[in-house]
């Protein structure tokens, strides 16, 4: 115990002002590999500035914000913390491409209870990552050391992003009408949705655990990030008149699709007409769940949906081939009558 008497510095109370520094140091050369058009101010001001690209002629301001969620609990149990940053980026820059819109920029809110900044700056490298790979510019942050808030070598994320789309290219679905075709793009895995299950099946599991799933290491292929499907999609966007698209994240394929379909229509997936890969085979198997329930609770192997006129699909197909994508027909748009937003048959 200290005596009333003795000085206290920051440090004493937990906080580690150098450290901080330090880190800062460390993300800036990673921040500036994202750099692009419109960066005014970034990494070490009050505020980061970003003018809107002037050739946008009528540009509306889209955002996203979202977390890791409890993915972050098995980055701290099996020390895995360059992809979680790559989650972080892509949960909101794949939400704001689903309006159409090109991301331009992010920030990240890192917080810890007390800074390590090798973690740290892995963490934030994913981010970079993330950024650079969705052409998208990492220009500010906030590093939140707050002791006692979290337990030790535990962290938090949350991330920040905007983007602009032209206002008459506004994907909005409502143009989507019966007879209009579902095409499915692969994930990278689970992404970061689902993970509350995922440990549940790893403990349930218990040391009975895949040595790998889809040739992969257990730990990487359950740690996989984020599919970033920005520049891919942006390029198919300028060559094909999509209708819609929805990101498959929390509630699965049953819950995000209907979010982008006109009142009266439906989605109707054909079962089967994608492959369950070993990963979520094995999550299904250990949870002992319905199809149903896995549709909604995981994105089951296609994490971005392309909604587009039966005319049009086999080319918009062919182009996010051509880009590196799988691509899948899953389904057809249909009148709902009395059934179900989306099903799958």
């Amino acid at each position: 115990m200290t005596s009333s008497n003795t000085p206290l510095s920051y440090k004493d109370a937990g906080v580690d002002i150098v450290a901080g520094d330090a880190l800062v140091e460390r993300i800036k050369p990673l921040a500036k590999k994202t750099m692009r058009e419109g960066v005014l101010a970034g990494i070490g001001g009050f505020g980061a500035l970003f003018e809107v690209p002037k050739r946008y002629q009528e540009p509306v301001l889209v955002s996203g914000t979202d977390g890791v969620g409890t993915k972050l609990k098995l980055a701290f149990e099996w020390n895995m913390h360059d992809t979680v940053g790559i989650d972080l980026v892509g949960m909101s820059v794949n939400d704001v491409l689903v309006q159409g819109a090109e991301p331009l920029f992010f920030l990240d809110y890192f917080a810890c209870g007390k800074l390590d900044v090798d973690t740290a700056a892995a963490v934030v490298g994913g981010i970079a990552k993330g950024c650079e790979l969705s052409g998208c510019a990492l220009i500010g942050g906030e590093t939140a050391e707050m002791p006692g808030m979290y337990p030790a070598g535990e962290y938090d994320l949350a991330g920040f992003c905007v983007g602009a789309v032209e206002k008459s290219k506004i994907l909005t679905g409502q143009s989507v009408k019966p007879g209009d075709v579902v095409l499915g793009l692969a994930s990278h895995g689970v992404h970061s949705n689902g993970f509350s299950l995922v440990r549940k099946c790893i403990e349930r599991a218990g040391s009975d655990l895949p040595a790998t799933l889809d040739g992969q290491p257990f730990k990487q292929a359950i740690m996989a990030p984020t599919r970033l499907y920005v520049k891919n999609v942006l390029a198919t966007l300028s060559k094909h008149p999509v209708k819609a698209l929805a990101h498959i994240t929390g509630g699965g394929l049953l819950e995000n699709i209907p979010r982008v379909l006109p009142e009266g229509t439906a989605a109707h997936l054909k079962k089967g007409s994608w492959p369950q890969t070993e990963l979520f085979a094995w999550l299904q198997k250990t949870a002992g769940i319905d199809d149903i329930e896995m549709n909604r609770t995981f994105n089951n192997g296609i994490g971005m949906v392309v909604v587009i006129a039966a005319e049009e699909a086999t080319a918009c197909a062919a182009t996010l081939r051509e880009l590196g994508e799988t691509v899948y027909q899953i389904g057809v748009i249909a009148p709902q009558g009395e059934g179900a937003a989306v099903t799958v048959n």
